[in-house]
């Protein structure tokens, strides 16, 4: 017996107009049609038919994670501060933590993820290899102070997240459960209907030995990833990298100096000296908790700081500024170059390739220099891929232009291994008696933002078109008429709830034909029954949201369709 819904009794109000602060398909489209309601900046309130969808996916979710073996458990979302203190993250998250104090002024946090707890669950819980491996999962509500909640629910303070976690006591085992969840994702994303790619990422403040992201491709989304068309390439820009081969520098003459006034930026030095922005080298100054650090990218590119924080994680990358330049007569604003520079950290991007030879700062106002050799006149201390990846740039893997496109996140997974157990010191009993430090991945993914992707991947210029699976019912019954119709189509819901059909029916009584069919559109539900002109001869017509195809049936042969696609 599934469940019939009446709209005449369902707790809905769908608009005609987008709301004014809406940019994404799905913000627009979950408001209109009833699923949510903003509360505050950030926050959202699922109504019925978004919970409904919600609940859909969690249920997906969690079967796949049961047939791994995933253990289910519900940890608390206010946590101790005492436990991020002890694996450094207090700190590291800075201001996208909630973070607030009782009545007796202990700290605490709202847990933006649960490494630290899970890992502490299981020292306590766990003690010998015996006992391992085991893998443990939530679905719960995450929090993060975001300083632009945007897109609907796509970005919000607060969001629905599965999160699980493997402990073993070998990388071996590590490496298998990694791969068992690796392939479970495949399946949830493949059963939710979301078109998505796996690409390599970075692990970041995360660390760990690999990761990988599950993207759904969409224009609303916030990360770009890069596909290359000649093979299976796929990738996270932060984690595309670059392979520079060496050059002979022995062509080039002696440093040259060049007076080159009012030229601070790239821009006025390549059009004073008549030559491209790629033959001039840039060095951008950043500090790294604190410390000035130059960054030397080609002149034509620019610094992705997204990616240098990532290369540099934990430490907190941000841009210099005027102040940091007063006492420091070696750095000249607008016109510092790699070669004689003192107690500078210099990384540069791998194109910065020892033996090529470049334009660029002479440490002196109004000048700069050329036939600086990379090797001979400057030494790189760090090499790191931290240029803004453009469309075009070589597949590391068989050199074919790159392509751009925007996603949305909705899955990553770690292979964590011994950060958190280092700093929780988690050990258990290995097979010689002796203590075996555990080893982790962590595997995530939102809940509520796969509900935004499907909505951003599946909608039309009618509204949203939800796959089968996670729609809030299988079938749209419209009573489109008077008395006659809403019978029919009562007692037809009525007959499909009985044979395990859920039916979402629009019964409402004082509402146009036009107003039902529009707003059953919005709605998404994958088929459309409606109770119309025919109904006196019992038939009715089935529509499919997706294709717009429609057909005829009596009321017999329209159940026995709907019943049969079970």
């Amino acid at each position: 017996m599934a469940q019939v819904q009446r709209m005449s009794r369902l707790m809905i109000k769908t608009l005609r107009d987008d709301p004014a602060d809406a940019e994404t398909l799905n913000h627009k489209l979950l408001v209109r049609a009833g699923y949510v309601r903003r509360t505050a900046a950030g926050i959202w309130t699922w109504l019925p038919l978004g919970k409904k969808v919600l609940e859909n996916i969690t249920r997906v979710v969690r079967e796949e994670m049961d047939a791994i073996g995933g253990q289910e458990v519900l940890l608390p979302a206010l946590l101790p501060k005492e436990s991020y203190d002890a694996s450094g993250r207090y700190d590291e998250y800075g201001d996208l933590l909630f973070r607030l104090k009782d009545r007796k002024g202990a700290e605490y946090l709202l847990g933006p993820t649960h490494e630290e707890i899970f890992t502490q669950v299981v020292k306590d819980q766990i003690t010998s290899y015996k006992d391992l491996p085991v893998i443990l999962y939530q679905i719960q509500t995450k929090y993060r102070d975001e300083a632009r909640p945007r897109a609907g629910v796509l970005r919000g303070r607060e969001f629905q997240m599965k999160d699980s976690y493997s402990f073993d006591t070998t990388d071996e085992g590590l490496i298998e459960a990694y791969q068992l969840h690796r392939a479970a994702y495949i399946r949830i994303f493949e059963r939710l209907g979301l078109d998505h790619r796996i690409v390599s990422a970075v692990s970041g403040a995360m660390g760990g030995s690999a990761s990988e992201e599950f993207l759904a491709p969409a224009p609303a989304g916030e990360d770009t990833f890069v596909d290359c068309p000649a093979c299976d390439y796929a990738a996270n820009t932060e984690a595309v990298t670059f392979k520079a081969t060496p050059a002979d520098g022995s062509a080039h003459g002696p440093v040259e100096e060049l007076d080159t006034p009012d030229t601070p930026t790239i821009e006025t030095l390549a059009a004073h000296l008549g030559v491209p922005a790629s033959a001039t080298l840039k060095n951008l100054l950043v500090k790294v908790d604190g410390e000035i650090v130059a960054v030397g990218v080609p002149g034509d590119r620019e610094v992705d700081l997204g990616k240098l924080g990532e290369h540099l994680a934990p430490a907190v990358v941000e841009l210099v500024t005027a102040e940091d330049f007063e006492g420091r007569p070696d750095l000249v604003r607008g016109y510092v170059g790699p070669q004689g520079l003192e107690k500078v950290r210099y990384i540069a991007d791998p194109r910065i390739a020892p033996g090529t030879a470049w334009i660029t700062g002479a440490n002196k106002p109004g000048t700069h220099a050329k036939n600086v050799v990379c090797g001979r006149d400057f030494e790189v201390d760090d090499y790191l891929d931290v240029v803004v990846v453009e469309a075009g740039d070589p597949c590391p893997r068989c050199g074919t232009g790159l392509k751009l496109d925007r996603a949305i996140e909705i899955g990553h997974i770690f292979q964590l291994g011994r950060k958190f157990a280092d700093a929780f010191q988690l050990d258990v009993l290995g097979q010689n008696g002796k203590p075996v430090r555990v080893t982790m991945g962590s595997y995530g993914i939102g809940v509520s933002r796969a509900v935004a992707a499907l909505a951003e991947q599946t909608a039309d210029a009618q509204g949203l078109c939800w796959p089968r699976e996670i729609a809030p019912a299988d079938v749209h019954l419209v009573a489109a008429g008077k008395a006659l119709q809403t019978e029919l189509a009562l007692d037809v819901a009525e007959k499909l709830g009985a044979a395990g059909v859920r039916v979402l029916v629009d019964d409402r009584a004082g509402v146009s034909p036009g107003v039902k069919f529009t707003d059953a559109e919005l709605i998404g539900v994958p088929k459309i029954l409606v109770a119309g002109r025919r109904s006196a001869e019992g038939v009715l017509e089935l529509k499919d949201r997706r294709t717009g195809e429609r057909e005829e049936l009596t009321v017999d042969e329209a159940i026995a369709r709907l019943v049969a696609q079970d």
